[in-house]
């Protein structure tokens, strides 16, 4: 955002953040938020390098297309031991599992 339009905003009033201070989150609520969103993320981009649908990539876990569907959406009810099991199953190495997760911190 611009500095002009922050300096109007503030002077009516308005404070600025970002979502985790919206949502009044934790530095590590924020960071367990980041690698599920940034695991989550890689799931889809395995999937569409390959040219997949979340149908087949469902299959190949043994899963539904809409439990595939949740955890590209990092939806509350996966866990990242889901989406980490997930991505070695589908070729994905540790190396690559790490660099994903180091690049979140």
């Amino acid at each position: 955002m611009e500095k002009p339009k922050k300096d109007r905003l503030a002077r009516a009033g308005w404070r600025l953040g970002d979502a985790a201070d919206f949502l009044e989150l934790s530095p590590e609520e924020a960071a367990f938020i980041e690698l599920k969103l940034a695991l989550a993320d890689y799931l889809r981009e395995i999937r569409l390098r390959n040219e997949w649908t979340q149908a087949q990539v469902a299959r190949r876990l043994g899963s539904s297309q809409s439990r595939v569907a949740k955890m590209e959406a990092a939806d509350a009810s996966v866990s990242l031991d889901l989406l980490v099991r997930s991505l070695l199953m589908l070729g994905a190495s540790r190396g690559e599992v790490g660099r994903v997760i180091a690049a979140a911190a």
